[in-house]
């Protein structure tokens, strides 16, 4: 009987594992924004899911954009501007929800740099043109009446490691830095020149999207993207401890006074219970992809959305459940 019980568990077990869907997301920067994806992947939520789901990062908005185009992988998580300029140049791509809905970056500079006028005619790093970083830095520094174009330049440096990379190296005086980056910045004696976050911009930093082909062919599988994600939000918030093991893992940062300052600052003031969509910030994301796309100024935000997930999940009362 033993056997035979041990025999049965055993097919049930290769069952399921044959029946899991394959799941590739890919995200495109260090951040703690993307914390309820690490969670739902290092918690099981994803397998738990029926999901066989791999976590892949490639640290460029823009090139991420051009894998999900090109099928490589089935949900990517990336600032919104990219997904917006891939779809009005003709690809089939929808933002179903919203990891963060403001941009959430800091100006760090060399230590003798004591304002944002005094960066005229330096160089300041971001990660690629067109990315959450970039718009970041432009908007500071046109609140500033600082030209991108003229008084500044801006070097395209790819991920953030690089970008700080650079800063601490002298190679630029100045980067965008995000949490954690942001904090380990700050111990290492730059100083903050301002503050993008406290200028409460909406934008979709990042975004999640995917193609249009997978929402018409696999809705079932985004569902349970969307049901382990949410569930990994609610852990994250909860369960202190092993969530910080986790920023840890992903960010390669080990020092636990940073993980857990980036940790408070995002669950008490970033991260929401469900990937929402702020339509104003997705307007914003618009307007920039207008400079640079012509194509973007006659187009509205919600031709980029679709919704229809989002509203499963508060539809089916797992939030109420979860926070009961």
């Amino acid at each position: 009987m033993t056997a035979a019980f041990l025999f049965a568990m055993l097919l049930i077990s290769i069952s399921e594992s044959v029946a899991a869907d394959r799941l590739r997301i890919a995200y495109s920067s260090i951040s703690a924004a993307y914390t309820g994806i690490w969670v739902a992947q290092d918690a099981g939520y994803f397998a738990k899911e029926g999901l066989d789901s791999q976590i892949i990062f490639i640290g460029s908005a823009t090139q991420l954009a051009q894998v999900l185009v090109a099928g490589d992988v089935d949900i990517a998580s990336l600032g919104g501007g990219p997904v917006m300029a891939a779809s009005l140049s003709g690809a089939d791509l929808k933002v179903i929800g919203n990891n963060v809905n403001k941009l959430i970056f800091s100006l760090h500079a060399k230590p003798e740099i004591k304002s944002i006028e005094e960066l005229r005619g330096k160089r300041i790093a971001v990660s690629r043109f067109g990315s959450s970083s970039d718009v970041a830095a432009r908007h500071a520094l046109c609140k500033h009446n600082l030209d991108p174009l003229k008084d500044i330049t801006l070097m395209q440096l790819g991920t953030m490691s690089n970008m700080f990379g650079a800063l601490k190296s002298g190679a630029v005086e100045a980067s965008m830095v995000s949490p954690p980056t942001q904090f380990l910045s700050e111990k290492m004696g730059f100083k903050e020149v301002l503050s993008v976050t406290d200028m409460d911009l909406a934008y979709p930093n990042p975004a999640m999207a995917v193609s249009g082909d997978w929402i018409r062919k696999r809705p079932d599988i985004i569902d349970r993207f969307m049901r382990a994600y949410v569930r990994a939000m609610h852990r994250a918030k909860f369960d202190r401890e092993s969530t910080i093991k986790t920023l840890a893992k992903y960010t390669t940062i080990s020092e636990s006074a940073i993980i857990s300052r980036a940790y408070d600052f995002y669950m008490n003031k970033v991260l929401e219970r469900a990937p929402y969509i702020n339509m104003q910030g997705m307007q914003n994301a618009l307007d920039d992809v207008a400079r640079t796309v012509p194509a973007a100024k006659n187009a509205k935000p919600e031709q980029f959305v679709d919704l229809r997930f989002l509203d499963r999940i508060e539809k089916s009362g797992l939030l109420k459940e979860l926070y009961k």
